[in-house]
């Protein structure tokens, strides 16, 4: 393909990224017909609710650290529309309070809200709000979460392409199987750009994200045979808290 063709994708894709992963206004139609294969502008379209929540932090910074994260969080969930934290919820539920695979996907597809999907949801924004938190006042907090809103993307694409599709339906069997080579690029450009807002911490907050994803994609494999949207955003959830905990770290 040549030079000028994959250029000219780019901003089709980002767009269509963004409306999916986003509730952004957006002018004109997205070029629907890229499917899967512009997931790999996924981790790009995280810096987006991520530098919205970086604003509302520094904006707030002067309520405390605890206001400031609380804040941000919330206005990361409103630019998102929850989706990912959706996505949490009817994973707990549905994994662990189905016994059979096609009860798991039936209690996921619900959107009634259980005790698992309850305690996921709390202990995942406690999680990222005292990371947040931590980084009120710092300087770090731009850097750090747009850095972390890329890398907790990345898995989303890997498990897209490495697992099929758990039910015949839904958001993963609509968008389609990306490439392989589309959660590499993605992956790729998420690193690089990560690495110069973080520095070398953000190689292993990238493998701390893939870590979490891979384990829990290996558990949506045992439980009900694959993926769904669900999983993808909780894998999104799993991975935010992994690489905030690795780049808020003193360490880092």
């Amino acid at each position: 393909m040549a030079r000028r063709d994959i250029l000219h994708r780019v901003p089709g894709d980002l767009r269509l990224a963004l409306g999916l992963l986003t509730r952004l206004p957006l002018p004109g139609t997205p070029d629907m017909t890229r499917g899967a294969a512009a997931a790999w502008a996924w981790p790009l379209a995280g810096l987006v609710p991520a530098g919205l929540a970086a604003l509302a932090i520094w904006l707030a910074s002067g309520l405390g650290a605890g206001v400031a994260a609380a804040l941000g969080l919330a206005v990361s969930v409103m630019v998102t529309g929850a989706l990912h934290e959706d996505g949490l919820a009817d994973t707990a539920d549905g994994l662990w309070g189905g016994w059979t695979a096609e009860r798991r996907l039936e209690i996921m597809k619900d959107s009634r809200i259980g005790t698992y999907g309850v305690i996921a949801l709390v202990l995942a924004l406690l999680a990222r709000w005292s990371l947040i938190a931590g980084l009120v006042g710092t300087g770090a907090a731009l850097p750090v979460l747009l850095a972390a809103g890329m890398l907790s993307r990345v898995p989303m694409v890997a498990l897209m392409a490495w697992m099929a599709p758990a039910r015949p339906g839904g958001l993963s069997r609509t968008v389609g199987r990306p490439p392989m080579q589309a959660a590499w690029v993605g992956g790729s450009i998420a690193l690089i750009l990560a690495l110069v807002l973080c520095g070398g911490a953000a190689l292993w907050a990238l493998l701390a994200a893939l870590t979490l994803a891979a384990g829990m994609g290996r558990i949506a494999s045992a439980k009900i045979g694959g993926q769904t949207g669900d999983i993808l955003g909780a894998s999104q959830q799993l991975a935010e808290i992994a690489a905030l905990a690795v780049l808020a770290s003193p360490l880092a």
